[in-house]
């Protein structure tokens, strides 16, 4: 299947070759530019955008988890963690209360409006995601899976290999 460079209206087979790692990088920020322009419509619609609704929905899955462990979770630095949690719990979505088991430490939760936007809904990313992989064959949605842990552990690790 071929893709269109929308910025150039051509499409990939029209590219001079890049060679492996220049053509997977390109790919990556094209994944990359589609999800903050996704992110940048569902604010403007929704109210919240897609790392933050991503938060949404993990916390409500594991509620009382940390923000060192949700910042694992989404491979992030915990400073870059902190803004998303902060707007989240002005935007009254999102919960801190004290550990019960050791009260120096905080766990999130969401709130009842929190709560409310912990589903899927229509126009966000994931929706649209849920949508694009249900096309593709499980056994290259595991191996696509795979190369992209590899590349975030690596990436995370500074490896150069």
């Amino acid at each position: 299947m071929r893709s269109t460079n929308h910025a150039a209206g051509e499409t990939d087979a029209a590219l001079p070759p890049l060679g492996p790692q220049l053509e997977f990088m390109r790919l990556l920020w094209a994944i990359d530019h589609g999800l903050q322009t996704r992110s940048k419509r569902m604010a403007a619609t929704l109210g919240i955008t897609g790392p933050q609704r991503l938060v949404v929905r993990i916390v409500g899955r594991f509620p009382g988890v940390s923000a060192g462990q949700l910042a694992r979770i989404l491979h992030l630095d915990p400073s870059t963690l902190t803004g998303i949690l902060r707007r989240l719990e002005h935007a009254g979505l999102l919960r801190r209360r004290r550990d019960p088991r050791d009260r120096r430490r905080a766990v999130l939760g969401l709130s009842a409006a929190g709560r409310r936007l912990d589903v899927v809904t229509a126009g966000t990313i994931e929706s649209a995601m849920r949508d694009l992989l249900r096309a593709l064959p499980p056994r290259k949605l595991e191996v696509t899976r795979e190369v992209l842990t590899a590349i975030a552990v690596g990436l995370d690790q500074g490896s150069t290999t």
